[in-house]
């Protein structure tokens, strides 16, 4: 997020008002009339023919639908369209009158209007300089597999799915070097766009970097696996740079946000990454008319992208603070003067907590505990990544090590584009699930600040996600056959459940120390029976409604079925024997 790239340990220098990885998530806020269904691409409208100093920009929300009306009285009362995204009833005006918002908050139709900024649109704003096409450094020679990497199982994900090239990531950020040998194989310039101040501009090279925080991103989503310096967790997934950062600040606005997820819903994303937060306010306040049109529009296209079948991935920033109690604010606005703000939950970074953005936490270089820096909090984070000494590609064909739940977040969504890559059909709800489903389990530390179970808490959410359950693969053990089953079975109160794993090319009998792992998530781990059934029918008791109240069964039992043929279908059995909790059968596999 918002220069949630902590250089090598040190705060990236991309200047102290930037917008990028910090803050983060709270799904919990219904935003009115957000569900945006199938509509039109949205209408630009044409800019003013000359810039004026007090220029400031403003959300004027009205009906989805035909903006006509509303757009003529934007110039009726001191203003110009300067971009207009119809499919979600959302104007971007420009206007150098102080009583404009004012105004048109009295307008028949408007529902919400809202300043953007506290400082001026830059003069840029109207006629853009194309971001620099930097001059390529010498490729290397070598392509080490990362840690990173490996405690996600990317690496081993890689051989059964490296992703397919008919998934399109797009990455919302400072723009991306194209160019860059590493991503130019996977880099999709037809889908790739600026949004800086708020309408596109589809030239050649308007995508590119105006820092380098798009394009570590990027790479971490998707460098190519070409021989040449680094690897992406999807590397054969299709990327597309949406520039939502403005040049010099290098400050996301709410208006180049709305532009972004829209474009990634009309242009076929099936997973953004997003590793800012949107400035000026690093949590914006529904109390204040201004950030709530802010919260309204960005809320809008982010439901109008997943609508379209995208899901956003965002970073939870990296204030070291706990999301589930905001308190106070002393960074916003970052365009001008901050003040002390007085916060309450009600007041959302966006769009990472905008109901349906996944929100990731950054894990350390162990790749199990929480980066000192990440933001945390019980049922906001969702899942975690490696965040911290993350290496990838930087401009000019050049590689760096960055830190951040910026970092984190693009482990997610190369993750979520394998999903995506393994399942055609799934939807962003699909995708969301998947990537806590599949998560691995992290336990928290000695930390009072950490609360909630091994399964879900708040430091990591759901764990930190797994490339290869993604794709349908699994790990195998140092010797014998192994076989497992990934299918989840529901776990109901007072019932059974069996999840079945067919064996073949045994020969003879199971040995007297067959390895049984199990993997259960359910509250209450006292309530539960769990059998191995041969196939002849059979059983072997695993666990007998020992544990109490104890969360989860994630344990390898040895048991001696030398009795048994091993060819057949093995099952294992799961009695819920009380009321009250439920859970799964998340995985389960045979070693013989």
């Amino acid at each position: 997020m918002r220069l949630s790239a902590l250089a090598l340990g040190t705060t990236l220098a991309l200047g102290t008002t930037a917008g990028l990885a910090q803050a983060a998530p709270l799904d919990n806020e219904p935003l009115g009339s957000r569900a945006a269904g199938p509509a039109a691409a949205p209408a630009i409208a044409a800019a003013p023919a000359a810039w004026a100093a007090g220029t400031r920009a403003y959300l004027v929300i009205t009906t989805p639908g035909d903006t006509t009306a509303v757009r003529a009285a934007v110039a009726s009362n001191g203003g110009s369209v300067f971009a207009s995204y119809d499919a979600i009833g959302v104007i971007v005006a420009h206007s150098t009158s102080a009583s404009f918002a004012a105004t048109m908050r009295g307008v028949s139709g408007v529902q919400k209007v809202g300043a953007t900024r506290t400082s001026d649109v830059p003069a840029d704003a109207y006629n853009p300089a194309l971001p620099a096409n930097p001059a390529q450094a010498a490729a290397p020679t070598t392509e080490p597999v990362r840690s990173d990497m490996t405690q996600i199982k990317a690496d081993q994900a890689w051989a059964v799915n490296p992703g397919s090239a008919t998934v399109k990531v797009g990455i919302l950020d400072t723009g991306v070097d194209d160019q860059h040998q590493d991503l130019a194989p996977n880099f999709n310039a037809a889908d790739s766009v600026s949004c800086a101040y708020g309408k596109p501009d589809t030239r050649a090279g308007a995508w590119r970097d105006v820092d380098e925080h798009g394009t570590h991103v990027a790479g971490t989503i998707a460098a190519a696996k070409n021989g040449k310096g680094a690897i992406g967790v999807a590397p054969g997934v299709k990327i597309s740079s949406v520039r939502v950062a403005e040049p010099g600040t290098t400050l996301f606005f709410a208006e180049n946000t709305v532009c972004g997820l829209v474009w990634a819903g009309d242009h076929g994303f099936k997973v953004t990454n997003n590793s800012y937060y949107t400035d000026p306010w690093q949590f914006n306040c529904p109390n204040d008319l201004d950030q709530a049109a802010i919260l309204e529009g960005v809320g809008r296209a982010q439901a109008y992208a997943e609508s379209k079948g995208s899901l956003q991935v965002a970073a939870a920033g990296n204030s070291n603070v706990d999301l589930a109690n905001k308190t106070t604010d002393s960074t916003s606005p970052n365009d001008s003067t901050p003040v002390n703000r007085t916060l309450t939950n009600d007041c959302l970074d966006i769009p990472a907590e905008l109901p349906g953005v996944v929100t990731v936490a950054a894990n350390g270089t162990s790749g199990t505990s929480k980066a000192s820096f990440s933001n945390y909090g019980r049922d906001i984070i969702e899942v975690s990544a490696p965040g911290e000494s993350v290496y990838s590609t930087v401009p000019g064909g050049k590689y760096a090590s960055l830190s951040g739940t910026s970092m984190a977040s693009p482990h997610v969504a190369g993750v979520a584009a394998l999903l995506a890559s393994a399942n055609p059909a799934y939807t962003p709800a699909d995708i969301r699930a998947k990537l806590g489903e599949q998560a691995t389990d992290l336990a928290c530390p000695a930390d009072a600040r950490c609360t909630g179970t091994t399964a879900k808490n708040s430091f990591f959410g759901e764990g930190r996600v797994d490339a290869l359950k993604a794709v349908g693969g699994s790990t195998p053990p140092p010797a014998g056959k192994y076989f497992e089953n990934l299918t989840d079975y529901a776990i109901a109160d007072n019932s059974t459940v069996e999840s079945p794993l067919p064996v073949s090319g045994v020969t003879g009998n199971a040995p007297a120390t067959l390895k049984v792992g199990v993997d259960i998530k359910h509250t209450y781990i006292g309530d539960l029976k769990v059998d191995l059934i041969a196939p002849d029918g059979s059983v072997y008791n695993l666990h007998n409604r020992t544990g109490s109240g104890t969360d989860n069964i994630v344990q390898t039992y040895t048991v001696n079925a030398s009795s048994e043929v091993a060819n057949g279908v093995w099952k294992l059995r799961v009695s819920d024997n009380a009321s009250a909790d439920t859970g799964r059968i998340d995985a389960w596999n045979l070693t013989f």
